[in-house]
């Protein structure tokens, strides 16, 4: 807490300075900052971008929230409460509030980023107005983080395996897909896994390939099972308020400049799998040392249970938390893309 509150009162010293030159500041948080998103997309485009395209009318301040000590599951309250103007984070951290934040990514429902791309759009709508009713924020952008996956401390061949392990989730649909397969689904912060893997807190962990890989895991981690979970979508909101200061003309700006970043953190992503599970398993790795990950691939048989588990316990799970009317929405939007049907109890 003592981070930050100094951090916030940088914050607030650049406010005020900025202030008295008639200029807008936007102070944000962004994700972690040993990832790629934060480092070459979020970081760069408040902490330099937004002014030089602004003519120094709009100016971003990024922190981390790793630099920061949070855990991502506050973040949103933080907006609401205008702490931050501006937060780049998961819904599936925010979806203790309502489940409806976590339907455009159900775990195993989506198994390639075109689709994931359909689905996120085809959600939008949803998420912007749950957004605004909860958290009194503005919904400008939905991007992903690479797919998510199994790195497990200790042999692992085959979804079979991964029955009666204890396994890191961030999600409570993560946790239905764990518990889906007969694994008891843990929560560890991800700055904690490393230690929770070499301690036996967890066995597996959850988390995006290029996540794993520059955070090390391949140090404790010895098995890499690229079964995708899910997508890690994440989200960029602003405090409604803050957002109904903004002239028209700057709010078409921000919307202007925040669909260009979107359209390049897709494209960057869909290259992260590959290199990531290269690099994390001794193959060719041209943005750093490679690891030594034992590289495990599911198998027909693998991926037939999971089309089981995602329909049978995944989506019939969500579908009870979120309710009739909300299984009901989640079927005129993304079930069409995925031929899939939620049934909720009225």
């Amino acid at each position: 807490m003592k981070k930050l509150a100094t951090a916030l009162g940088a914050l607030a010293l650049t406010a005020s300075t900025a202030m008295a030159q008639d200029t807008v500041v936007l102070n944000a948080v962004g994700t972690w900052s040993s990832l790629t998103n934060f480092q070459k997309h979020e970081e760069p485009f408040f902490n330099e971008h937004l002014a030089e395209a602004s003519g120094g009318e709009i100016i971003g301040k990024i922190q981390s929230q790793s630099g920061l000590g949070l855990k991502g599951f506050e973040i949103m309250r933080l907006v609401k409460n205008g702490v931050f103007d501006f937060a780049f984070g998961l819904p599936g951290y925010v979806a203790a509030e309502n489940a409806i934040f976590e339907g455009a990514d159900l775990s195993t429902l989506t198994q390639d980023i075109e689709t994931q791309r359909e689905v996120s759009e085809a959600y939008f709508d949803t998420l912007e107005t749950a957004f605004e009713e909860i958290y009194n924020a503005k919904l400008l952008m939905l991007y992903p983080f690479p797919s998510q996956t199994l790195w497990c401390n200790g042999e692992v061949n085959g979804i079979g395996d991964l029955e009666g392990k204890k396994i890191r989730v961030y999600s409570t649909t993560l946790g239905d897909f764990v518990e889906g397969v007969g694994g008891t689904s843990v929560t560890v912060a991800f700055s904690e896994v490393i230690p929770a893997l070499e301690k036996g807190v967890v066995d597996c962990a959850i988390t995006g390939t290029m996540s794993a890989y520059t955070a090390n895991w391949n140090q404790v981690a010895t098995h890499a099972y690229t079964l995708r979970v899910g997508w890690g979508l994440a989200f960029g909101a602003m405090n409604l308020d803050k957002w109904n200061s903004l002239t028209a003309a700057q709010q078409t700006f921000m919307t202007d400049e925040i669909a260009a970043l979107n359209e390049a953190m897709w494209a960057e992503t869909a290259t992260e799998d590959e290199v990531a599970i290269s690099c994390i398993t001794g193959g060719a790795c041209e943005v750093g040392e490679p690891g030594n990950m034992t590289l495990v691939e599911p198998s027909a048989e693998d991926l037939a249970l999971r089309d089981t588990i995602a329909t049978d316990v995944v989506l019939a799970r969500w579908a009870e938390r979120c309710g009739a009317d909300c299984a009901a929405n989640w079927n005129e939007t993304v079930g069409p893309i995925l031929g899939l049907t939620a049934a909720a109890a009225e």
